[in-house]
């Protein structure tokens, strides 16, 4: 018996982390309860295989596309605190915070331009994390 066209491909191996976070990810929609505690079950389950990703990739030096995400995020945080008048995020109840990242969805060409300013100074910070935690390991 022949497979259809219809029926997904068996992978040889199972999916990576990162493979398997990009097939469940979608960014334009927010995680319903259901999905929200699935996550943290698989989270939960591979606990062990992120702690050694996130320790292995503490030591490297952070790509450029890795330097742009966080000058991305950083440039988000900086408009979030002027839509909140510098009140956390975790503080706000869910309605705002849904507010306020439909606003910052529509920012998207400011934020831009904000990230690429704080692109330098990222980078800076990442380099010299990284030269601090050269010393530390040597002592």
């Amino acid at each position: 018996m022949g497979r259809t066209k219809e029926e997904p491909k068996v992978a040889d191996k199972p999916l990576r982390f990162k493979e398997f976070v990009e097939v469940e990810e979608s960014p334009d929609e927010a995680l319903n309860m259901t999905q929200r505690l699935a996550r943290g079950r698989t989270f939960k389950k591979n606990k062990a295989k992120i702690a050694m990703g996130r320790k292995r990739a503490s030591r490297k030096i952070a790509s450029m596309d890795t330097l742009k995400k966080r000058s991305r995020k950083a440039a988000r945080t900086v408009l979030l605190k002027k839509m909140t008048k510098d009140v956390p995020k975790g503080e706000l109840s869910l309605s705002r915070r849904q507010d306020i990242e439909k606003r910052l969805e529509k920012k998207k060409g400011i934020i831009d331009k904000m990230a690429k300013k704080l692109l330098p100074q990222v980078r800076k910070k990442e380099m010299m994390k990284k030269k601090g935690q050269g010393s530390n390991n040597a002592n």
